[in-house]
């Protein structure tokens, strides 16, 4: 089966885990590369363009236009994307970041209360699903939700309200920072424990499928996409949900936010496998490890993940590799992470990993 998929490749971890640890990802060495791929058995060919290592990268910006003619060779262009198209990727994630730098102001000044987990580092991975759905789509969050609230259309007014506690919030002051949910957007919630939002999607994905199949609303394509964390996928509700979806061949996508840490837990010291996209597989959907912090090429592999729900060929599994540039929470000191391989990743992925450059240079700034 030839899909938008086939131009995505393995890639090599954008960044080791601590500077004394081996990479997530060999980039010289393609796992098992005879498997199935996306529902291909096609072997997969390495190439060296696509390397993704950010240490070794140039100070140079790379036109989307010339991302599409390397690839045109291969009839791929999905990297391009219109004006239009670029200011909306622009603007929700500078909205995302600008939201939560004042949520840590506001916290550290005494302002608002509770758990408040921020997504600063991984708007490309919100952006470049969310902003592809329509409004009858469902997303379920963790709780790091407040940037996928406002991808699916939430206004920021109503989700800072929430996080004040006041009754013009999206949860009337009652669901706080962990807990957003709005039923005019379908946005199902944030869930505070790990894994408690699976469930609640493959239900939300079978909700969709049921009407299509036995109510006949032949209009009803509604896709789910559910967000959660490394640390989740050794949780039990992740693999009965992988099986479920697969067997009923549900319209949803799980949206693996791999930022390398569970709390202060390396992922790496956490999991017998830390190649999280080979589970899907292992339940007969296609799985694929994609640069989480380029904006281009996450809605690349969005927008086939999507659209094959859409079709009723069933889920898909998607890591997304990326980095939270802050603590677990505010109330994290941050201290577990080598601060100087931290400050270089930030640096580096402020320069490359967002997808920032290509959408400005799209636009022609």
């Amino acid at each position: 089966m030839s899909t938008a998929f086939s131009a995505a490749k393995f890639t090599s971890p954008p960044f080791p885990l601590r500077s004394h640890d081996k990479p997530l990802f060999d980039p010289l060495k393609i796992p098992n590369a005879t498997s199935p791929f996306l529902g291909s058995t096609r072997k997969i060919r390495r190439s060296s363009s696509t390397k993704l290592n950010l240490h070794r990268r140039s100070g140079t910006v790379v036109a989307v236009s010339d991302v599409v003619k390397e690839k045109k060779s291969k009839s791929t262009s999905s990297l391009l994307i219109t004006k239009e198209e670029g200011l909306e990727l622009y603007e929700d994630m500078v909205l995302g970041r600008a939201f939560e730098d004042m949520c840590a102001q506001m916290y550290y000044r005494g302002k608002m209360f509770g758990f408040v987990h921020l997504y600063n580092g991984q708007e490309a991975v919100s952006t470049g699903f969310i902003k592809l759905l329509k409004q009858q789509d469902s997303v379920v969050s963790t709780y790091r939700d407040h940037v996928h609230a406002l991808s699916k259309g939430v206004p920021a007014r109503a989700v800072m309200s929430e996080l004040f506690g006041k009754t013009t919030g999206c949860c009337r002051g009652q669901g706080g920072s962990m807990h957003m949910f709005s039923s005019e957007h379908n946005l199902l919630g944030g869930f505070a424990f790990i894994g408690e939002g699976i469930p609640v999607a493959t239900g939300a994905a079978f909700t969709s499928k049921y009407k299509r199949e036995v109510l006949k609303e032949a209009d009803c394509d509604h896709v789910t996409l559910a967000f959660f964390g490394d640390g989740t996928c050794n949780n039990g509700q992740f693999f009965e949900c992988l099986n479920m979806a697969a067997l009923w061949k549900l319209p949803i996508v799980f949206v693996v936010e791999n930022n390398l840490w569970a709390i202060g837990m390396s992922h790496l010291r956490a999991t017998s496998d830390p190649q999280i996209y080979k589970k899907g597989p292992a339940f007969g959907m296609p799985g694929i490890h994609v640069d989480g912090m380029d904006v281009l090429k996450v809605r690349e592999v969005a927008k086939e993940a999507i659209a094959r729900a859409r079709r009723g060929e069933g889920p898909t599994l998607v890591e997304c590799e990326t980095y939270r540039f802050r603590g677990h929470s505010l109330a994290d000191p941050d201290e577990l992470r080598d601060p100087v391989f931290d400050d270089e990743t930030r640096t580096t992925c402020m320069c490359h990993g967002t997808g920032y450059p290509l959408i400005l240079h799209s636009l022609g700034q």
